[in-house]
């Protein structure tokens, strides 16, 4: 049954989405175990009112930490909230303990905050919102005088609301997973003034 929250009770800021990243490192031997884990607790968060999405990023075969990446969303605060101190996280949680090493590294963001995730080690509470305007303002002028531009040059054939519709989406799609990542990474020292890590 999905949890359910009175509107009422949310502010605007609240009711945006909220991406939250949790890394932890996994011992030697106890992958599966985790790999499995994880499957369980993202089929049971499926039941949960907002939920979105999980995205799992488990280490590089050569890596020598077994450090795992987990990204969900949910579409508010409080469904966030709901599933955090609800009954069946708390179960899986104490369950996690015997797969890891060490206390998880935990980050929250709220609304167009997931398109500047820190790099791993720059956990802070939010980043700079004046800073990422800049940065979304100035990747998004290159992105539509470079990319929007020749993409409506091949597909000038098309209605303008058509042409619109197909390079938008894909500009999207190239800020998320190509360019906002890397400008992220690049800039975190400026985006992200302080840099101190926080476990839970």
């Amino acid at each position: 049954m999905k949890t359910a929250v009175r509107a009422a009770e949310t502010t605007p800021a609240m009711r945006e989405p909220v991406t939250v990243v949790v890394t932890r490192h996994v011992r030697p031997g106890h992958e599966a175990d985790y790999e499995q884990w994880l499957r369980r607790i993202n089929h049971e968060a499926t039941a949960f009112a907002g939920y979105l999405g999980t995205e799992v990023h488990p280490p590089a075969p050569e890596a020598p930490v077994r450090e795992y990446t987990n990204v969900f969303r949910f579409d508010s605060v409080p469904h966030l909230k709901a599933f955090e101190h609800s009954e069946v996280r708390q179960r899986y949680l104490s369950e996690v303990v015997n797969y890891v090493e060490a206390d998880s590294t935990w980050h929250e963001t709220a609304g167009f905050e997931f398109w500047f995730l820190p790099p791993k080690g720059t956990v802070v509470a939010k980043p700079s919102r004046l800073r990422m305007a800049g940065v979304t303002t100035v990747v998004l002028y290159v992105m539509i005088m470079t990319v929007g531009r020749l993409l409506g040059f091949y597909l000038d054939f098309l209605p303008l609301a058509l042409r619109t519709l197909v390079i938008l989406p894909l500009e999207v799609l190239l800020m998320t997973y190509v360019l906002m990542p890397r400008v992220t990474r690049a800039l975190a020292p400026w985006i992200y003034p302080r840099t101190a890590p926080t476990h839970t």
